[in-house]
C-alpha cells in the first residue's frame, strides 16, 4: 500500500483552478465547521493563528474527513518543523518568507527522504503512515508531498526565477499584504505598483510550469488574479469572516 495520493498535488499538476479558504481560528471544530463549507482546500494557518503541532494535527484529522484538501503553512521554513508536520500526515505545506533560490532547494530537501532529502526517518511511529499500517511509506510519501513557498518580499521578486528553476517546487504564492508593505504600501496591496509587480510574478510562475496561488479577498481581485493565472486562490479568511457576521448580527439588532 502507498502513501495516500495527495489530491490537491494533483489537480494543480493538472492545472486545475482550486478555490480555498484560510482557516486560522487554530480551533478544530471551527475548521471541522468550514470543512463542510464546500472549498477544494484549506489554509491551516501556523504563521498567523495561534497553532502548534498539536492542535494542527487536530485539524488534519476532521479536514481528512471531508471533501476538502488540508494545506498547512509553517510560522518559518524549518526543516524540523517540516518533519514533524509532514510526520503529523500534512502532505502539502506553504513555506513562508522565501527569498532565494538556494532557500527553495532547502525546502524542498526538508520534504524528502534520502537520498533525495533529508527528512528524518521516523514514519514507524506516526500519522503519515497510519502508524506503519502503510508498509511502504517510506518509499512512495516524497511523490505525494506538494510544496508550496510564498513570494513576498522584493528580494523574492528579483529571485522569482532562480526559486522557479528549483526542481521539486510544486507552485509559488503571492503574499500581497508583505509585499506591498515591503514595497512602500503597508495595508494597500491594491496599490498600482503592487498589482502590477503580481500581475507580472502570477504569469511568470504559471509559464515555468508551477501552480500559481494567492490570497484575494474582493470580487474584483479574485477575478483579476484568475485571469492573471493564479489557479490555487485563497477567497476568504475564517476570522475575518466570522467577525464581520457577528459584528453585522450585533449592529442590525442592537439598539444604542
Amino acid at each position: 500500500m502507498p502513501a495516500p495520493v495527495n489530491r490537491f498535488k494533483e489537480k494543480l499538476a493538472k492545472a486545475q483552478v482550486q478555490i480555498g479558504c484560510w482557516a486560522g481560528m487554530a480551533d478544530a471544530y471551527a475548521t471541522e465547521i468550514a470543512a463542510t463549507a464546500g472549498f477544494d482546500w484549506l489554509l491551516i494557518d501556523g504563521e498567523h493563528a495561534p497553532n502548534d503541532l498539536r492542535s494542527i494535527t487536530r485539524q488534519l484529522q476532521v479536514v481528512q474527513a471531508s471533501p476538502s484538501e488540508a494545506v498547512v503553512r509553517l510560522p518559518i521554513g524549518s526543516d524540523w518543523m517540516i518533519k514533524q508536520l509532514l510526520d503529523a500526515g500534512a502532505q502539502s505545506l506553504l513555506i513562508p518568507m522565501v527569498e532565494s533560490g538556494d532557500q527553495a532547494a532547502e525546502m524542498v530537501a526538508a520534504c524528502r527522504y534520502p537520498p533525495e532529502g533529508i527528512r528524518g526517518v521516523g514514519a514507524a511511529l506516526a500519522r503519515a503512515s497510519r502508524f506503519s499500517a502503510i508498509p511502504d511509506y517510506l518509499q512512495t510519501a516524497n511523490a505525494q508531498i506538494c510544496l508550496l513557498v510564498q513570494v513576498e518580499s522584493r528580494a523574492a521578486i528579483a529571485a522569482l526565477d532562480d526559486i522557479l528553476a528549483v526542481e521539486g517546487v510544486d507552485g509559488v504564492f503571492i503574499g500581497p499584504s508583505d509585499l506591498a508593505a515591503d514595497m512602500g504600501h503597508l495595508g494597500n496591496p491594491d496599490a498600482p505598483e503592487v498589482r502590477a509587480t503580481i500581475t507580472n510574478a502570477l504569469g511568470r510562475i504559471r509559464a515555468a510550469g508551477k501552480a500559481a496561488g494567492i490570497l484575494a479577498t474582493t470580487d474584483e481581485f479574485i477575478a483579476t488574479s484568475l485571469q492573471d493565472g493564479a489557479n490555487f486562490v485563497a477567497v476568504g479568511v475564517d476570522v475575518v469572516a466570522f467577525a464581520k457576521a457577528l459584528r453585522g448580527l450585533a449592529a442590525k439588532h442592537i439598539r444604542k
